[in-house]
């Protein structure tokens, strides 16, 4: 392996990628984030086409990459941007779909179709952790959650809570409706992976989510609604990465 591309999947050199990156899971939302927020994004990977962009956010140096889909890519991509590129920081931005909790026992925890949710932990239906004999406790880290918490404050539709991460996208309905008895904000399929590599590595990890469906009622936002929810969403992100940098000076 080239010691200036650190890894098979990324034809990145050392020092083309930021020390925070967002990491949606489609590579073209992070073509967007770079076009629509960034000054003079440049391109540092497109292996396998799963795209990455450096380029400046207020005056912050960023970078966004796709992770793809499920735990197991999740899991490939963090890893080889936390060892082989030294990135510090990863912010995860996505979708999740809830659970219907509106009874739940905290109703800071009852979520709606729009709300943006900050994943403090994960439960989980993966074998990830064990296959890998990891021994840790998936959770987000503090600077970054702490940062999030601050930023969140007073916004109503910013909520913080448990994610479910699965490996199965068509999970079976008697499933989700047990699990809908439970303090589970949403459901998704890559923060697991994030969150224990970040802490084998000794790195910084937090995911977001935009609630664009409600799982067991069959409904989703609108086209419109999801990108306008999503843009919300990752502009929330880019505030604690700039955050982020201003407390790291």
């Amino acid at each position: 392996m080239n010691i200036n591309t650190p890894t098979p999947h990324n034809n990145a050199k050392l020092g083309d990628i930021a020390k925070t990156v967002l990491m949606p899971g489609d590579p073209l939302r992070a073509k967007y984030i770079a076009e629509k927020y960034f000054k003079n994004p440049k391109l540092y990977n497109d292996v396998r086409g799963m795209l990455g962009y450096t380029g400046e956010y207020k005056g912050v140096t960023l970078s966004v990459q796709g992770s793809g889909m499920g735990v197991p890519s999740m899991g490939i991509y963090s890893k080889e941007l936390f060892e082989g590129y030294d990135v510090d920081n990863i912010i995860r931005i996505g979708s999740a779909g809830s659970l219907d909790n509106d009874n739940a026992s905290d109703i800071s925890k009852s979520v709606n179709l729009g709300d943006i949710v900050i994943a403090s932990d994960v439960v989980t239906d993966s074998n990830y952790i064990v296959a890998n004999h990891y021994d840790v406790t998936p959770t987000a880290s503090e600077k970054l959650l702490n940062i999030a918490r601050k930023k969140a404050e007073n916004k109503n539709n910013i909520k913080l809570g448990t994610i479910y991460t699965s490996d199965t996208f068509y999970m079976e309905h008697s499933l989700l409706e047990e699990m809908s008895k439970k303090d589970i904000m949403g459901v998704e399929m890559e923060t697991l992976a994030l969150y224990a590599n970040a802490k084998v590595s000794n790195k910084n990890a937090l995911a977001l989510f935009t609630i664009t469906d409600k799982l067991l009622r069959g409904i989703s936002v609108s086209a419109k609604e999801r990108q306008s929810g999503l843009d919300e969403m990752i502009e929330f992100a880019l505030d604690i990465a700039v955050e982020l940098e201003k407390e790291n000076k």
